[in-house]
């Protein structure tokens, strides 16, 4: 039998309830995102980015030896991700950059030197021995932008160098300037790589800082990540030990002999059997020896038992004449 509610019957059963204001709803679930960092790169690629670095400074280091015909010191300081306002934030005013271009790949890289490490480049080229002077603060002149761009070109050549065993990358100069505030080549909330580099020239230090892209390198990713299955990895025990074994055999040519002095030609052709030739070499005066043709060691002729020795004193830091 089928049954009718009445208009009464419907409203008991609702009565009570009441439809969900959307005050009463829920709030839905937010996560926050932040759009800046939508360019930063993962530890495990700022680690490759740190080795292909490290071999930048050490070639640079005896590139700008040779090249200014004076010891030149460099090491790696840091490398950070930080946004490009961070990074000109903490730059002094004035001083010298460089706006260094990717090709074949857009984006800008910048390349700023302290003021005083950059005249004191540009005076050892001149003649100078690299000490202290007065500090000098001001805008360099287009004369010494000519100069700075030789030096320029001497650290992107090694800087291209080491980036070759990931891409191609002809880093080039497009401008120099004093004045890094005025020149907007990236956005301030774009992170960038910022590599710092502790250059020491004579007395005098100062810093080089490279700031690259984040997104640049971001794509880049799979050439890193080829980069990090070719690295060598550490040989294990028994590897070492079987090397090891198969160098027992190998003969190497070591020397030891005296390091200096000079003795004219014609002595040395009057030579007779028993004759004593007197050396300018002192008796307490170490001796030099070296493995293979190369220096290693400082150290003085010995007896043991029945037959002559070389006892090390210590590493050897100079190159025989």
């Amino acid at each position: 039998m089928k049954k009718e509610l009445s208009q009464e019957e419907i409203d008991a059963v609702f009565q009570g309830t009441k439809p969900e204001s959307k005050q009463d709803a829920a709030p839905p679930e937010v996560a926050v995102f932040d759009l800046s960092h939508l360019d930063r790169i993962p530890k495990s690629q700022l680690r490759a980015l740190h080795m292909v670095h490290e071999n930048f400074v050490r070639n640079l280091a005896s590139s700008l030896s040779a090249y200014l015909r004076t010891y030149v010191a460099l090491n790696l300081v840091s490398l950070e991700q930080i946004s490009y306002a961070e990074f000109l934030e903490g730059l002094s005013f004035p001083t010298a950059m460089a706006y260094i271009g990717l090709s074949p790949y857009d984006g800008t890289g910048v390349l700023e030197l302290s003021l005083s490490l950059i005249f004191t480049l540009m005076g050892v080229l001149m003649g100078s021995k690299g000490r202290p002077g007065t500090p000098l603060q001001r805008k360099i002149t287009d004369i010494e932008k000519s100069v700075m761009q030789t030096l320029l070109r001497v650290v992107l050549l090694d800087l291209r160098e080491a980036w070759r065993s990931v891409a191609d990358i002809d880093f080039s100069v497009q401008s120099l300037s004093s004045e890094p505030q005025l020149m907007h080549v990236l956005a301030p909330s774009e992170a960038v790589i910022v590599i710092a580099v502790d250059v020491r020239v004579g007395e005098v230090t100062g810093l080089m800082n490279l700031a690259i892209p984040s997104i640049f390198i971001k794509r880049l990713r799979t050439k890193f990540e080829q980069l990090q299955r070719v690295r060598k990895a550490h040989a294990s025990e028994s590897d070492q030990a079987v090397v090891a074994e198969l160098l027992q055999d190998v003969a190497l040519d070591f020397k030891a002999y005296i390091d200096g002095g000079k003795i004219q030609a014609q002595v040395l052709a009057d030579l007779e059997p028993g004759d004593i030739l007197m050396l300018d070499h002192g008796a307490d005066k170490p001796l030099k020896a070296s493995l293979n043709g190369e220096p290693k060691w400082d150290g003085y002729i010995a007896a043991l038992k029945d037959n002559l020795a070389f006892e090390v004193s210590g590493a050897c830091d100079q190159v025989p004449a």
